[in-house]
């Protein structure tokens, strides 16, 4: 490929809309091109990107004895109706009605397409376990799209579903997708990739991991503890608090606070501990309006997936009414008459001198003991875990918490969509039985713009060679000479007739602006000819990661530059992890 001939232009400035330096380089780079709120075209060097890494995902998928299908993306709303998704899920799911006035989806996610494709298929034991997997575009009509190909509305996904007769055959499966999941983000060049505990969501299940990409651009907290291994994603991390050291009961006494409306306030007002006090957090359930007002220790968060969770439904912040009972700003727990659900979080739990909200305008409670002064009462984890807090696996203060980008999910369904879609098989006792699901989620996209955030300098990204859009970048500095011409052009040609994929600038333009470009198409091997080194039959190979910087004599370029790929690529593949055979017959 020439690149005069490429389909897209690159440019020095950053785009002043792109908030993550992966969207900035795209943009520049001439990758992408805007089409609407979190919808994007891709320019011939991301589809070649995006092409090696769906590759890399079939030859794992493959390899695990996953079958490649193909689902629609539009999808009959009946479907979605059988699983109760129709409803459930919110206005990310994009409905519509067709000609004939049938209620049709786009599929963000495919479980009910996946039941519907094999539940005729699979109707006796004799079928099981087998697995299918599809590479698909989706569309989730995303609230908040940002940050280019990172948070979308219409995006491309490798998602497969794995059916089975056993949680213990799920298991062994789940254990085989996890490390096609390592195998396939090292091929891809980040095996730095995390695996953390996660919460399912709207798509169910009973154990679900996250694959995480751990950069400081990422929009999801993760939660790690170095000491012992532990991960999770903030949403699912377990909450441990120590509140040993706390003061010993006192009597419980109201207080005038003025005008002190937040625990920091009412906290330094009566010189007390934010971490021995009791705050309100009021939130409403999104059908109902009830009132929910979560009582927590004053220096933790409120964790609302975690709430969610509990509760079964969804809630809003509240706007507390005059007439509600509840006062924003001192609410508390004592001779709390409102009509709502109370929730105590387990981060009180052995505190026996709380100050607290007297639920009466300006006035707080101190001393409040909760199981005297209000009985025994059920906690419930709902807070987020702290930087620096307990591990909830070795129960060391280690918790370190990083930023990170999701690039996979895997979820142990269980019969979430094969029961309420009426999937069933005729087991070896001849018994009806409903079948076992997992499913495993990879955006190919997402994956693509989160190597890019991973793996870039100043200049531009710096692609592994498993994914780059080309192997090679060949420079030739001086096309008005013409023994640099002839000898760049035969360096070109050999190397294509080798299988080399090259990307040939011999445009006539200034060596900074030639330069500049290779640096945004972030191409691994670079081979720069110039009438300098040429007069003594010599071209310069170099890398994009500028490891490597080298004068190599003329005739012997084919030989290095192969060598060189082969490295690169070695140096990849050494850190890929030894397979796992699903030990299906």
């Amino acid at each position: 490929m020439k690149l005069k001939n490429l389909v897209g232009d690159r440019f020095k400035e950053r785009p002043s809309d792109c908030v993550i330096e992966s969207h900035a380089l795209s943009v520049r780079g001439g990758y992408v091109k805007y089409v609407a709120n979190g919808i994007y075209s891709l320019y011939p060097p991301m589809k070649r990107v995006t092409a090696k890494i769906e590759n890399i995902i079939r030859q794992e998928m493959d390899s695990a004895d996953c079958q490649e299908v193909l689902f629609p993306v539009v999808l009959p709303g009946a479907l979605w109706e059988e699983s109760g998704r129709f409803t459930s899920v919110g206005e990310e799911l994009l409905r519509f009605k067709d000609r004939n006035d049938s209620s049709m989806v786009l599929g963000m996610t495919h479980e009910e397409a996946a039941v519907q494709l094999v539940r005729e298929y699979g109707q006796t034991y004799a079928k099981y376990p087998f697995a299918i997997y599809q590479i698909q575009t989706k569309f989730r009509d995303e609230a908040r799209p940002r940050a280019g190909l990172i948070r979308v509305r219409e995006f491309t996904m490798k998602d497969a579903y794995s059916f089975h007769t056993s949680q213990e055959d799920l298991e062994k499966y789940y254990d085989v997708m996890a490390n096609s999941y390592d195998r396939i983000f090292a091929k891809a060049g980040i095996p730095e990739v995390v695996s953390v505990k996660s919460d399912s969501g709207m798509i169910g299940g009973s154990v679900s991991h996250e694959y995480m990409l751990l950069v400081d651009a990422g929009e999801d907290s993760i939660v790690l503890c170095d000491d012992c291994g532990y991960s999770a994603n903030m949403e699912a991390a377990d909450t441990t608090v120590d509140n040993s050291g706390c003061a010993p009961a006192g009597e419980l006494t109201k207080v005038l606070t003025p005008e002190c409306k937040t625990i920091e306030d009412v906290c330094a007002f009566l010189k007390s501990p934010v971490a021995e006090s009791c705050k309100a957090v009021i939130y409403q359930k999104n059908l109902t309006d009830e009132y929910v007002v979560v009582f927590l220790r004053g220096d933790y968060e409120v964790n609302e997936t975690k709430l969610t969770n509990y509760l079964g439904e969804k809630v809003h912040p509240a706007v507390v009414t005059e007439d509600c009972g509840l006062v924003a700003g001192f609410c508390g727990p004592y001779n709390q008459n409102a009509n709502c659900q109370i929730i105590y979080d387990s981060s009180l739990k052995g505190i026996e001198n709380l100050c607290c909200g007297a639920n009466e305008e300006n006035y707080h409670y101190t001393g409040l003991n909760i199981k005297r002064d209000i009985g025994d009462v059920e906690y419930v984890d709902v807070s987020k875990i702290q930087n620096g807090g307990i591990c909830p696996c070795c129960g060391k203060k280690t918790i370190r918490i990083s930023r990170g980008i999701e690039v996979g999910n895997i979820f142990q369904l269980g019969t979430k969509y094969s029961a309420s879609m009426g999937m069933t098989y005729t087991d070896e006792d001849g018994s009806s039985k409903t079948p076992i699901m997992g499913c495993y989620g990879i955006g190919v996209g997402r994956l693509a713009a989160s190597v890019m955030e991973a793996k870039h300098d100043d200049f531009g990204p710096i692609w592994p060679i498993s994914i780059a859009p080309w192997q090679v970048h060949l420079c030739c500095m001086r096309v008005d000479k013409e023994d640099c011409k002839a000898a760049s052009d035969k360096i070109y040609n050999d190397l294509q007739n080798a299988g080399v994929e090259v990307i040939y600038d011999d445009r006539k333009v200034r060596a900074g602006a030639m330069f500049a470009d290779a640096d945004l198409l972030g191409v691994p091997v670079r081979i720069t000819v110039g009438p300098k080194h040429l007069a003594n039959g010599q071209v310069e190979l170099s890398t994009r990661d500028k490891r490597v910087s080298r004068l190599v004599n003329i005739d012997e370029i084919q030989t290095e530059v192969n060598a060189l790929i082969a490295e690169l690529f070695a140096e990849i593949n050494a850190k890929v992890p030894a397979k796992k055979e699903s030990g299906w017959d």
